[in-house]
């Protein structure tokens, strides 16, 4: 396997790859606890509030089930706070353009749910559009999870179907956005060739749709990797 290490200071994600201009916390305004925060994501998404992750009727487990819904389920763990307008189901279309050149349009559901415990789980599974906006056959799958400190350090780590398995670590941009920066990129040998270093930022836009961007290093500049808008559909 490839693997790039680059030192990680906190992720300065350019301007361009902000997927839109998230809300801006007040200054001075003090943090809200947990339940107003559960409150007003239930306001801002009341058509997918009653909705969450299918059940799985195979048999029982001693944990609690994964929930993508802040309602139902375990409640989520103190230390998420920074995260907690992630969880749920967003499904929407993106952009790509790979490491060989390739653009192509896909579309994506992205679950990020919690047990109870102090991590997030992520899953997001890609599929390809044609041009009349037909789904072609599914595309890369990633998983993982994402993790906070006390003092707002966030760590994700993923592995995707692709043969790709990175960490990355950022912080809050403020409490709609979140940057990222990787720190570790380990690319499997048939792997996407040329991976470069990546950063990412996913953001609520002012009509509450999650926008993400993932940018690469190529021949020493970031450019476009992948991006998307996403639909909250549960949670």
């Amino acid at each position: 396997m490839s693997e790039n290490n680059n030192e990680n200071t906190s992720a300065q994600t350019p301007a361009s790859s902000e997927p839109a201009p998230a809300a801006q916390q007040p200054q001075g305004e003090a943090k809200i606890d947990g339940n107003e925060a559960v409150n007003r994501a239930a306001e801002a998404w009341k058509d997918a509030a009653s909705r969450n992750l299918p059940p799985l009727d195979l048999g029982e487990v001693p944990v609690p089930d994964d929930t993508a819904n802040l309602r139902q389920g375990p409640s989520l763990h103190d230390g998420l706070l920074g995260l907690l307008p992630l969880v749920g189901v967003w499904q929407g279309e993106g952009q790509a353009h790979n490491t060989d050149g390739e653009q192509y349009a896909f579309g994506q559901q992205l679950v990020i749910a919690h047990d109870g415990e102090n991590y997030l789980t992520f899953s997001s599974r890609t599929w390809r559009i044609d041009a009349e906006g037909k789904a072609t056959g599914p595309d890369v799958r990633e998983t993982g999870f994402w993790r906070i400190s006390p003092k707002d350090e966030i760590e994700m780590t993923y592995t995707s179907s692709n043969g790709v398995v990175e960490i990355f670590y950022g912080e809050p941009f403020n409490e709609r956005a979140w940057q990222l920066e990787s720190a570790s990129t380990m690319v499997t040998e048939t792997g996407p060739k040329n991976l470069g270093p990546g950063k990412r930022m996913y953001g609520l836009m002012p009509n509450n749709n999650l926008g993400w961007v993932d940018e690469r290093l190529v021949e020493g500049e970031m450019r476009p990797y992948m991006s998307a808008e996403l639909t909250r559909v549960a949670g």
